[in-house]
C-alpha cells in the first residue's frame, strides 16, 4: 500500500511550506486557480484524498471507522516526507477540517490556518452514512447529479469550470468517498476549537448549502482571534466559483505570517507582476539604480504586499478607486499605467469609461478631459501591439 496521498509541488524549494487541502468529491484541481500565484511566496503543496484524485483509497480504512484523525496522519507524513517541521496550511471544506484538526491538536506544526467553507460539525452524522452507503452501493456517480446545487450557485453550476469538479466526482472511487463520509460523520471539534492558536482565517460563501455561514461564525467565534471573511454571490467550492476573492485572502493572510520582509516583498512582487505585467516590472528593476532601491522595496513591499495583497476588496475595485484618485491628483503617467492594469484585472473599456465619467463629476472636467485623453491612448497603443 502506498504510504502517501498523490500530490503536486509549485513554487521555490526554499519557500515558506503551504499545504492545500481538498474538499470531499474534488482532487487536486479544485485549488488549480490558486496554486500557481501562491506558489510565487511559498512551496505549495496540494494533496488528493483517498480515492480521489491518484491517491488510493486504501489509505483510509474501509469499514467505517475512518476518522478525520486519520487524514490528518496523512498530511503530517507528507510534510515529514519534505522535512517541514512547521507548515502553513489552508483547506476547502473536509480540506479544512483537517487543517482545523492539526492546528488543535497538532498546535506546534502549523505556522497559520485558513478554512474555507468548513465547519465544526457537518450536520447529522447518519446523513453522512447514508451517503457512504449509496456510494458504496452505486458509485459516485450517483452522487453527480446533486452535486453541482450543492456546489455553486444556480449562475455558476453550468460553467466548464463546474463540469470539471463533477468529473473529479464521477471519478473518485467510491469505497474512498465513503471512507471520507464516514471520517465527516465522525467530526466534531466544537469543544476544541479554543486550542487552535495559529492565526486563522475563516472564508465563508454567503450562498453556501453546505456549510452555511452560521458554520463559518461558529469556526470564527471558537478559534481565539480568528478573522471572518464573508464572500457574497458564492458557494461551496469559493476557490473554484470565486478564484480571484480567494486568492487575495490568501495571500493577504499567509504574508502577514511571514516572518521577515522579505517573505513580504515576495507577496508583493507577486501582485506587482501580476497586476502590472511582467514586462513592466522588468522594466522598473532594470532601471533601478542604488538611489532608488528603497524606495521601489517600500512600494514593492507596502503598496503591492500589504495593500493589494488585502481580501476586503478585489483586484478590478482596486483599479476603480486606483483610476479615480490618480485623475483627482493628475497623474497622468501613472494613470496610463494603470488603465492597462485595469484592462489586465479584468475592466472593460467601457467601465474605465463609465469610472473616468463618474471622476468627472468628483473630480473636475478639466482633470477628466485629460484622463480620457490618457485612456485613449493606452487603447490605441494596445490596438496597435495587439
Amino acid at each position: 500500500m502506498t504510504s502517501l496521498p498523490h500530490h503536486l509541488l509549485d513554487g521555490p524549494d526554499d519557500g515558506p511550506p503551504l499545504i492545500l487541502g481538498p474538499s470531499l468529491g474534488t482532487s487536486v484541481s479544485v485549488w488549480a486557480a490558486q496554486a500557481t500565484a501562491l506558489g510565487r511566496t511559498h512551496r505549495v503543496l496540494r494533496f488528493d484524498l483517498p480515492g480521489h484524485g491518484g491517491s488510493p483509497a486504501g489509505l483510509l480504512p474501509q469499514d467505517g471507522s475512518a476518522t478525520v484523525a486519520g487524514l490528518a496522519g496523512l498530511v503530517l507524513r507528507l510534510a515529514d516526507a519534505r522535512g517541514w517541521d512547521r507548515f502553513g496550511y489552508a483547506g476547502i471544506s473536509l480540506g479544512g477540517a483537517v487543517g482545523a484538526y492539526l492546528a488543535a491538536h497538532h498546535p506546534e506544526r502549523v505556522t497559520a490556518l485558513a478554512v474555507v467553507c468548513s465547519s465544526a460539525r457537518f450536520g447529522d452524522p447518519a446523513g453522512w452514512r447514508e451517503r457512504a452507503a449509496l456510494a458504496r452501493a452505486e458509485g459516485t456517480a450517483a452522487l453527480a447529479p446533486g452535486a453541482p446545487g450543492r456546489w455553486f450557485t444556480p449562475g455558476f453550476a453550468g460553467s466548464p469550470a463546474a463540469a470539471g469538479m463533477v468529473a473529479d466526482l464521477c471519478a473518485a472511487d467510491s469505497g474512498g468517498y465513503a471512507a471520507c463520509c464516514d471520517a465527516l460523520a465522525a467530526y466534531d471539534l466544537r469543544d476544541a476549537l479554543h486550542r487552535i492558536h495559529a492565526p486563522t482565517l475563516v472564508v465563508a460563501g454567503r450562498d453556501d448549502p453546505v456549510t452555511p455561514p452560521a458554520h463559518a461564525r461558529e469556526l470564527a467565534d471558537g478559534i481565539p482571534g480568528a478573522a471572518l471573511l464573508e464572500l457574497p454571490g458564492v458557494s461551496h467550492l469559493a476557490p473554484v466559483e470565486q478564484p480571484e476573492p480567494v486568492l487575495a485572502a490568501l495571500q493577504a493572510h499567509f504574508a502577514a505570517r511571514a516572518d521577515d520582509d522579505a517573505s513580504r516583498r515576495a507577496a508583493g512582487m507577486a501582485v506587482r507582476r501580476a497586476v502590472l505585467g511582467d514586462a513592466h516590472v522588468g522594466r522598473a528593476t532594470a532601471r533601478g539604480t542604488p538611489f532608488t532601491a528603497a524606495f521601489q522595496d517600500l512600494i514593492t513591499r507596502y503598496a503591492w504586499g500589504e495593500i493589494w495583497t488585502r481580501p476586503g476588496l478585489d483586484r478590478r475595485t482596486r483599479s476603480c478607486v486606483t483610476l479615480t484618485a490618480l485623475v483627482a491628483h493628475g497623474q497622468l503617467d501613472e494613470l496610463a499605467m494603470h488603465v492597462d492594469a485595469a484592462i489586465r484585472n479584468g475592466l472593460t473599456r467601457d467601465e474605465i469609461g463609465e469610472v473616468l465619467l463618474q471622476s468627472a463629476v468628483y473630480c473636475g472636467v478639466p482633470a477628466a478631459n485629460a484622463a480620457f485623453a490618457t485612456a485613449q491612448r493606452v487603447f490605441d497603443e494596445l490596438d496597435r501591439t495587439g
